[in-house]
């Protein structure tokens, strides 16, 4: 029984990559690279920012 469910879920996994690979396009994979970079790039971006604001609350406070 759990050998006919392996073969079923590989079967249903395999199907789905087959069909969806044959509409990504090597333009999908380029836009989808750069919104990653840009995505962790503002993300960094705020965390330092953020950091830098919570430093000068701090100082402030200490005053």
């Amino acid at each position: 029984m759990t050998n006919n469910l392996s073969h079923l879920k590989f079967s249903i996994i395999g199907g789905t990559i087959s069909s969806t690979w044959i509409h990504i396009t090597s333009d999908d994979i380029i836009k989808t690279i750069i919104m990653a970079v840009l995505g962790a790039v503002v993300s960094y971006i705020v965390s330092l920012v953020l950091k830098r604001i919570h430093q000068v609350f701090r100082m402030r406070n200490k005053k």
